[in-house]
């Protein structure tokens, strides 16, 4: 059985999928820029003086939602050092984000909240300016276009007893928003008898999100989950420690996955429903299911990935219908847990391998097998099965003389022109 249709095919549709949310991620990107002649700083400490404040330099308002709420659209709302706590409020919200039915009342609370104005939050840094939410919906944006949130840490939150609920660190709803260099972090309550936890950050309705250089760790839930149309470019994120997903694309979202680092989640990457992702350069490891998974009628492009040591399997295809392109990772020492999600293997197929074009990867190691429920493909479309001879057991660099450098895909190249190399340091997304 020859994968060369399916890898024309795949590539294809991930040329086209590639550019287009990449359009979409730009455009984004420049609605993020504020009109300089209208944009105000407003000011924000934690003084513990009793007073309101006005909001200046010199007289910074005391509560940080009291200076959400005086901001105008556009606004640059500086947060100094100091530990800002919300007042937690009920609210219905009348769409589910992960049911069957979307028209379904969902009884949740937030903490902060942006509604109907874009504002920049900006904290003195992680370590300085903390946010503790008190809520399900830590940071609720709602008809927010370019807001941004940097340097600061979001943390606290409380887990609601509606599990329909998507709570999470942010929530963003029909609106574009960006976050850079924050901790999402310690978002770990849990209630009995409900499932699911708090996420990091959840991409609901008419959301398009930029998440770059980002700490994702020790949340209750998916790092990041996108449902119902979110899309979202995901960039150089540390994503650890947390139950489902590291990052979970459904429903009809989309998204530009790039250079992420997915470690100590139940799966790593994967779509599902009908969605649509570019993966890129991520190292995805210690994970105790899959490690990047396509199901449901999703597509998947997976390229230059470092899947290793996942519990289960490390690449699965779990539907007659999905469709994808693997080509240029390096799926390497999967198997240690008793069976799950998923056999103890490289590669699963779960259904049709026709649909999946399966090039240029090193496939080795695995405790149960590299390839299963399909052909065997090591020495077929540029497939190989050595040791990729890693520099360290984390950073995944290739030593010299490793059988990946200069192996990859024709169609893929390194930054400098030449031949990709094989995993994450290989192909033009690499740093």
């Amino acid at each position: 059985m020859s994968s060369r249709p399916p890898v024309c095919r795949a590539a294809r549709l991930s040329a086209w999928f590639a550019t287009a949310v990449a359009a979409v991620a730009t455009a984004a990107l420049l609605a993020f820029v504020p009109p300089v002649a209208r944009a105000t700083t407003v000011y924000v400490d934690d003084l513990g003086d009793g007073a309101a404040g006005t909001g200046t330099d010199d007289d910074p308002f005391r509560d940080l939602q009291l200076a959400i709420d005086s901001a105008s659209d556009g606004d640059v709302i500086l947060i100094r050092p100091g530990t800002y706590e919300a007042t937690p409020s009920e609210f219905v919200e009348p769409l589910c984000g992960n049911c069957e039915e979307h028209l379904t009342d969902v009884e949740a609370t937030h903490g902060f909240v942006v509604e109907g104005k874009g504002v920049h939050l900006v904290g003195s840094g992680p370590d300085e300016t903390v946010l503790v939410t008190n809520a399900g919906y830590g940071v609720l944006f709602e008809d927010s276009r370019g807001s941004h949130v940097a340097n600061l840490r979001i943390t606290g939150g409380r887990r609601d007893a509606d599990g329909m609920a998507t709570d999470a660190g942010v929530v963003v709803r029909r609106s574009n928003v960006t976050l850079d260099v924050l901790e999402i972090v310690d978002n770990d309550h849990r209630l009995e008898g409900v499932v699911v936890g708090i996420g990091g950050v959840m991409g609901r309705e008419g959301a398009e999100m930029t998440i770059t250089n980002c700490v994702i760790r020790n949340n209750g839930w998916d790092g990041i989950a996108l449902y119902r149309g979110a899309v979202a470019f995901i960039a150089d994120n540390d994503i650890s420690v947390g139950r489902g997903a590291g990052i979970g694309i459904t429903w009809d979202a989309s998204a530009v996955v790039l250079r992420n680092r997915i470690s100590g989640y139940w799966k790593g990457v994967g779509t599902f429903g009908s969605s649509r992702a570019t993966v890129r350069n991520n190292a995805i490891f210690d994970n105790l299911g899959w490690g990047i998974v396509i199901t449901g009628e999703s597509f998947m492009e997976a390229a230059n990935n470092v899947v290793v040591r996942n519990g289960n399997c490390g690449f699965a295809l779990w539907s007659d219908v999905a469709t994808g392109l693997f080509t240029n990772n390096i799926v390497v020492g999967n198997g240690w847990r008793e069976e799950w999600v998923c056999p103890q293997v490289g590669i699963w197929m779960n259904g049709n391998p026709e649909n999946v074009g399966i090039s240029f990867n090193d496939v080795w190691g695995n405790a149960a097998g590299d390839y299963h429920d399909m052909d065997e493909l090591t020495g077929v479309d540029g497939n190989i099965s050595l040791d990729p001879v890693f520099a360290d057991t984390l950073d995944f660099h290739l030593l010299e003389g490793s059988p990946g450098i200069d192996a990859g895909n024709p169609l893929f190249t390194d930054p400098d022109g030449g031949p990709s190399d094989l995993g994450i340091y290989g192909g033009p997304q690499a740093k």
